[in-house]
């Protein structure tokens, strides 16, 4: 495939979008032909260099004419860290601990809400470790956290036992995901090919991949029906049952219960694109330069967890988590644009409905704060 003068920059090299082009081509020729999209997936978002979480772009901030592609919620609003604070400081104290532990750490900005916010509440991180599979990510997270030195680690593998509370803000949608489609008979799975020209596109085969309910659900969906299944975002919920001895866990993520996740209605799943602060439903153009990411089952994640012997001690919204951990309070502290800003946290319209956050902890568990009004685990 020859590059076109759109895809080489002033130096003559190959542009990120046709560098990522032709490795993917490579995988596919190397896979036989067709690669299953969860693979392609990983290759384009994580493959070193050139995947989109492991390249140079920029990817958080409120503006496209920054150059960033979303917004996260603790790069909208300083109080979403000070309120999941109150929280982690509950867990801190309940179970003895005082390491916090970080996965997919963006910016470093939630990381530096929570050290602040943490030392302020008299509950002091005496080690704040970060899990970050982006090279270029660590080093923007270790300007930004230079001043909590030598408190900040960056770890390369999980740790053997985590004593400490775990956190994760849009960690999960970011996993790569098989693509199912029901022909009205069976399930196919989705993979992606080479076309004559290039270009890439989608091709549905037999394949492995267990069907997203039990069969005997199965003629509840349209044929044509496309969903994502979540094995490795299971998995690593299961991972961290193994690891996690005294304290919790806490993901924030945008999804819902298995009965919405899989609706008969919702007929081409939920994968979604982002670029520039725009989104579309196309993840075979630009790899590399735009984010790819699925909502959250989280009835597959309560089960995960529960399953390898932890406590889900609750499921709410995220409009629901942040006002149990005192998020009003902090708004009538704030002026009127930290208000405005940090409402959009908990306006249903904007992040506080479509994000939900649900907790683990080994053992009996505790009352966790965030839950204490609003709890939907019944709905899981």
């Amino acid at each position: 495939m020859t590059p076109n003068d759109s895809h080489v920059d002033s130096s003559g090299s190959l542009s990120l979008t046709e560098a990522m082009l032709a490795r993917v081509h490579q995988a596919i020729r190397d896979a036989g032909g067709w690669l299953p999209f969860d693979r392609y997936m990983s290759l384009v978002l994580y493959a070193p260099g050139l995947g989109y979480y492991a390249n140079d772009r920029r990817k958080f901030g409120t503006m496209p004419s920054q150059g960033s592609d979303f917004v996260t919620a603790p790069e909208l609003s300083p109080l979403f860290g000070r309120s999941l604070a109150r929280q982690v400081a509950q867990a801190l104290a309940l179970s003895g601990t005082d390491t916090v532990i970080e996965f997919g750490a963006g910016s470093g900005a939630l990381a530096e809400q929570l050290i602040e916010a943490l030392d302020a509440l008299g509950q002091p991180p005496a080690r704040y470790q970060i899990v970050d599979l982006s090279g270029s990510l660590r080093a923007r997270q270790a300007e930004r956290l230079a001043r909590f030195a030598p408190r900040v680690e960056w770890l390369d593998r999980w740790p053997e036992t985590i004593h400490g509370v775990v956190v994760a803000n849009e960690l999960l949608d970011a996993m790569p995901v098989p693509l199912l489609t029901w022909t009205g008979q069976h399930w196919l799975e989705r993979g992606v090919v080479a076309a004559e020209d290039g270009t890439l596109r989608f091709e549905d085969r037999p394949g492995e991949a267990r069907p997203p309910t039990p069969p005997e659900h199965d003629a509840q969906f349209l044929p044509g029906t496309v969903v994502e299944i979540h094995p490795q975002a299971e998995a690593f919920v299961r991972t961290l049952a193994g690891h996690l001895e005294r304290g919790a866990a806490f993901f924030i993520d945008y999804g819902f219960p298995e009965a919405e996740y899989y609706h008969p209605q919702r007929t081409g799943g939920t994968l979604m694109c982002h670029h520039l602060h725009q989104s579309d439903p196309d993840p075979l153009t630009r790899p590399g330069e735009k984010d790819i990411t699925t909502h959250v089952n989280f009835t597959g994640i309560a089960l995960a967890g529960q399953d390898a012997g932890l406590m889900v001690l609750g499921y709410t919204s995220q409009a629901h988590f942040l006002i149990n951990c005192g998020l009003l309070d902090l708004l009538a502290q704030a002026d009127l644009a930290v208000r405005a800003m940090a409402h959009r946290l908990i306006a249903e319209h904007e992040m506080g409905e479509l994000f939900k956050v649900i907790g683990f902890a080994p053992g009996d568990g505790f009352d966790a704060l965030g839950f204490s009004a609003g709890d939907r685990s019944h709905t899981l």
